[in-house]
């Protein structure tokens, strides 16, 4: 099969949709499939390159000169490559897949991955529209996809190309107790919630310590960890390419989104064995397996939040049972399940 993967870049940022696009094209290259990556570019072109696929450089900056160069490029791309899927991650690719298809008999497939972003109403345009998430599926039918082209495909993250395995992995040195999260410090991953839940907590546990690994996005969140009365206890960490050194290092992990399709990372702290205490919404339920493996707790309520952090600081026992309630049948998010179910998704559009 010529599968052929469009997305805007191809960097090592912590960027779940580019993430899982890499990873999709990792193992269908390393299955003998033949795999074209077209995107602005950026780190992961070595790994794929490693694995027997290719990249093109294909700019798709939303400004008419570019757009139109992209639309150009893209011609040029199809008809070089005549792929039989096109894969589409976000929405210029799908617009420039659709509008550009003419006669080429490619079928695409799209990925939603942030169903809560306006421009997300254009991914219902692939032949067939894959949800990261039961609840980003739902979602899209709300917003007029068609229920029988969608499928849903539940991340997956164990056995990454991208990652090193955890046994190669040396902990992050942490002051502890140590409350983590990762991903981009902002007010949709509930940034503020988290301070103020840990304003809250910290009298109670003089030792306790927060710590956010990720993009520092969003200043705001800065100055209000300074303003709390416990700034010297909470650490910015920035980006980290292997964010799993901190959870190894971690007591707890914290994941308090107001809007989250699924939460890749939640797979991650699964993984390390981690307590886990994260909002119910959207996808963040499924990737805990129904809530069997974390506490979930309200959206937007960072007394809940606090309630639970205080609840897991005060227990080595609770940290404990919420440690083996993690590992439990995270098998089945792993890498591989994934690439096998997208084969399948292509399997049957090109089919029908």
């Amino acid at each position: 099969m010529k599968i052929l993967h469009i997305l805007n870049e191809f960097r090592e940022i912590g960027n779940g949709i580019v993430n899982v696009a890499t990873d999709l094209a990792c193992l269908q290259s390393r299955e003998g499939h033949q795999v074209l990556v077209a995107s602005s570019g950026g780190e992961y072109e070595h790994l794929l390159l490693d694995y027997g696929g290719r990249h093109v450089r294909l700019d798709q900056r939303r400004r008419p000169l570019e757009l139109a160069r992209a639309a150009l490029k893209w011609r040029e791309i199809v008809h070089e490559f005549e792929p039989d899927i096109v894969h589409a991650h976000m929405m210029t690719g799908v617009m420039l897949a659709r509008l550009l298809r003419g006669s080429a008999p490619y079928r695409i497939v799209t990925t939603v991955h942030n169903e809560f972003q306006r421009s997300a109403d254009l991914m219902r345009y692939g032949d067939r529209v894959v949800a990261v998430s039961e609840a980003v599926g739902e979602a899209m039918v709300r917003r007029g996809t068609p229920r029988h082209n969608l499928r849903v495909v539940l991340n997956g993250t164990l056995g990454s190309p991208r990652r090193v395995p955890l046994e190669n992995l040396t902990p992050a040195e942490l002051k502890r107790p140590a409350i983590v999260t990762v991903g981009a410090v902002s007010e949709r991953k509930g940034s503020d919630l988290l301070i103020e839940a840990f304003r809250r907590v910290a009298p109670a546990h003089p030792e306790a310590q927060l710590y956010f690994v990720g993009g520092r996005d969003w200043p705001a969140a800065e100055e209000l960890a300074r303003a709390s009365g416990v700034g010297g206890r909470i650490h910015f960490v920035g980006f980290e390419p292997q964010p799993q050194r901190y959870l190894l290092g971690a007591d707890i992990f914290a994941f308090p989104s107001r809007q989250e399709p699924f939460g890749l990372v939640l797979l991650e702290a699964r993984e390390a064995g981690l307590p886990i205490v994260a909002s119910d919404v959207d996808g963040i339920p499924e990737a805990l397996s129904g809530g069997r493996a974390g506490l979930l707790i309200p959206p937007a309520d960072p007394t809940s939040l606090a309630a639970a952090l205080d609840s897991l600081l005060s227990s080595a026992a609770q940290r404990e049972e919420w440690t083996a309630r993690a590992r439990l049948g995270i098998e089945a998010f792993s890498v591989e399940r994934m690439h096998r179910e997208y084969l399948n998704v292509y399997r049957e559009v090109l089919e029908a």
